[in-house]
C-alpha cells in the first residue's frame, strides 16, 4: 500500500509539472500583447521595444518558463505587469474568498448529497428516487451562469430575499457575508450535490446487490444497520472519490459563478487579468487553481487506497 501511496504522490507531482508547462505555453498565445496593452495603442516602436526588454518579453521562451518556474517554487510569484505589485499579495486575499465559498458551498451539498444518494438507494425505483433523478439530471445538464441567473430571478427579483451581486468587504460580519454569498454557493450546491447523489446511490446499488447484503437482509436486520453498517463502507471509495472531485470544481469551477454574482474571488480575478494581458497574473492564478485540483484529487486516490481492505490486509 506504501508503495502506490508514493506512486502516486509522484503521479500528482509530474501531473502539476505538466500543467504548469500547458499553463505557461497557453499565456504565450494569448493574443495580443502586454506592453501595447500597458503604454497604449498611441505608444511609439521605440517604446514599446523597451519595455519589452524590460520586462523580460524578448528572453527565449525556455528561460523565461525555467525563471518562472523556479520562482514559483521558491514562492516568488513575481510583479503584476499592469501594477507592479507583488502577484503573491494580489491573489492571496482573493484565493481565500474562493476557498471560503467553496467550504460555505461544500459545508452544505456533500452531507446533503450523501444522504440523499442513500435515501434514493433504499428507496429505488420509488417515486421520490425518480423525482430525485430527474431533478439531479436537470442540475447537472444546466450551465452554472443559468441556474445562478435563475436563482437571482427567483430570490432577489421577485422575492427580494437575497442580493443579486455577492458584494463583499474586509471586517464584514459572518452574518452578512453568509447573506451575501448565498447565491452564488446554492448556484454551486445544485450543481455538485447532483453529481455527488448520482454516484452515492450507484455506488450503493452496486454493492447492494452482493450476496453478503442480501444475507443481512434475509437475517432480518434492519434497514438502516444494513445501508450503514455493511454496504456503506464498502461503497466508500468510489464515493469518497466523487465527493473530492466535486469539492476540486468547487475551488477550480467558480470562474463563471463569482462573474455572475460579481463575487471578488480568484476566478474573477483571473478573468480580468487575462483581459489586461497581465500573464503573471493569469500564470498565477491558473496554477494556483491546478494545484488545488490535483492535490484533492490525490487525496482522494489515496483514500481511496485506504479504504479498500484488500490493500489494507494483503494475504
Amino acid at each position: 500500500m506504501s508503495r502506490l501511496i508514493l506512486k502516486r504522490l509522484g503521479l500528482g507531482v509530474f501531473t502539476l509539472w505538466l500543467v504548469s508547462v500547458l499553463v505557461f505555453a497557453g499565456t504565450q498565445v494569448l493574443p495580443g500583447d502586454v506592453a501595447s496593452a500597458i503604454l497604449g495603442q498611441n505608444a511609439t516602436p521605440e517604446a514599446l521595444d523597451v519595455l519589452r526588454r524590460d520586462l523580460g518579453l524578448n528572453d527565449p521562451l525556455v528561460l523565461r518558463y525555467v525563471t518562472w518556474l523556479k520562482g514559483f517554487a521558491t514562492g516568488d510569484l513575481g510583479n503584476s505587469l499592469a501594477s507592479g505589485q507583488p502577484v503573491s499579495e494580489l491573489i492571496g486575499s482573493r484565493l481565500m474568498n474562493t476557498l471560503m465559498l467553496a467550504a460555505y458551498a461544500a459545508v452544505i451539498s456533500v452531507p446533503l448529497a450523501v444522504v440523499l444518494g442513500i435515501l434514493v438507494a433504499v428507496f429505488r425505483g420509488s417515486i421520490f428516487d425518480r423525482v430525485m433523478n430527474v431533478l439531479a439530471l436537470a442540475c447537472v445538464a444546466l450551465p452554472e451562469y443559468f441556474l445562478g441567473l435563475l436563482l437571482v430571478l427567483w430570490f432577489s427579483v421577485q422575492l427580494g430575499w437575497l442580493p443579486a451581486l455577492a458584494d463583499t468587504y474586509p471586517g464584514m460580519g459572518l452574518g452578512e457575508w453568509i447573506k451575501a454569498t448565498t447565491l452564488p454557493a446554492l448556484t454551486l450546491v445544485l450543481v455538485t450535490m447532483a453529481q455527488m447523489m448520482r454516484m452515492t446511490r450507484t455506488a450503493l446499488l452496486g454493492v447492494m446487490d452482493q450476496s453478503y447484503v442480501e444475507t443481512a437482509w434475509l437475517k432480518g436486520l434492519r434497514a438502516p444497520r444494513v445501508v450503514l453498517r455493511h454496504a456503506l463502507p464498502n461503497a466508500a471509495a468510489p464515493i469518497v472519490n466523487v465527493v473530492a472531485f466535486n469539492i476540486a470544481y468547487l475551488i477550480t469551477g467558480v470562474v463563471l459563478v463569482e462573474a455572475v454574482f460579481n463575487y471578488n474571488g480568484l476566478g474573477r480575478f483571473m478573468v480580468d487579468a487575462v483581459a489586461k494581458r497581465d500573464l503573471p497574473l493569469v500564470q498565477a492564478s491558473a496554477l494556483a487553481f491546478a494545484a488545488a485540483f490535483v492535490l484533492l484529487n490525490m487525496i482522494a486516490d489515496i483514500a481511496a487506497i485506504a479504504l479498500n481492505p484488500r490493500l489494507r490486509h494483503p494475504r
